[in-house]
């Protein structure tokens, strides 16, 4: 598929997907949401893609937002609609097997910090500001950011960033465990395709499951997440990549993953 607002290059197993409208601080409008929705989808069932790292173009934002120009003119029916759409490409982020790392290298703001906060962790450049301004608009995050902020940090500190509409310093983000960890600029990219080719290089299913585990046993109780892991784990003992990983171990070589 090609794409207007994106830009995809594949090296290694690595897929860096970029936010490609630097001229408005790369703002998610309603067609950019369709076409990161398609990308993630995209990417999901692209057997060379092992890991995304996800950018803005540009030095200056992330996203830096949802299209203002664009909101501003939706009644509560178009409003919900926006909201929905944004939600369902979070969601499709959210739930591909493929980790998703965030390279947040400027502003990342509103739906821009929703999209952040979609991944599956978060690298920031020391110069980024995050945020959610969208109470000093009249409205609120509505991308996914009140539930996603508040079970990342917790509900005090994610009331805080979001009714005071206040940016607060990468330095503050990686204090609160927004962001895992910070780099110059000109080192944020390549530490997160690097990490991103650490996980390409291991077994593809293993991470998978290990995601899924992760993010359903949110919702569920300690020991019903425990049984949980457990099934996961078992049922990855009948796959071709447990097979080849320990007798890689055994043999003392490199394990050759096939994601089988």
């Amino acid at each position: 598929m090609d794409f207007n607002n994106l830009l995809i290059e594949t090296a290694a197993g690595v897929a860096t997907l970029t936010v490609n409208r630097p001229q408005a601080l790369n703002a998610l409008n309603g067609e950019v949401l369709t076409e990161l929705a398609a990308a993630f989808y995209q990417l999901e069932y692209d057997p060379a893609v092992k890991a995304v790292v996800l950018t803005g173009a540009g030095e200056k934002a992330f996203v830096a937002g949802a299209d203002i120009k664009e909101m501003a003119a939706m009644n509560s029916y178009e409003g919900h609609q926006f909201a929905l759409k944004g939600q369902h490409c979070m969601m499709a982020m959210e739930k591909m097997r493929t980790p998703v790392i965030a390279a947040v290298n400027g502003f990342a703001l509103g739906g821009g910090l929703e999209l952040a906060l979609g991944c599956d962790f978060i690298y920031a450049s020391e110069k980024a500001k995050l945020g959610f301004p969208e109470v000093t608009l009249g409205i609120m995050p509505g991308f996914g950011g009140t539930q996603n902020l508040a079970r990342l940090i917790g509900k005090n500190r994610a009331n805080e960033l979001i009714f005071t509409g206040k940016m607060v310093t990468a330095d503050k983000a990686l204090a609160w465990g927004i962001v895992n960890e910070l780099f110059p600029p000109e080192e944020l990219l390549p530490k997160a395709q690097e990490a991103a080719a650490a996980i390409a290089g291991v077994g593809t299913l293993g991470v998978a499951y290990a995601k899924n585990a992760i993010a359903n046993g949110l919702n569920m109780t300690k020991e019903d997440g425990f049984r949980y892991e457990a099934s996961l784990f078992g049922v990855l003992f009948a796959t071709a990549d447990q097979k080849e990983g320990m007798a890689a171990f055994v043999e003392k070589r490199k394990a050759v993953f096939t994601g089988k």
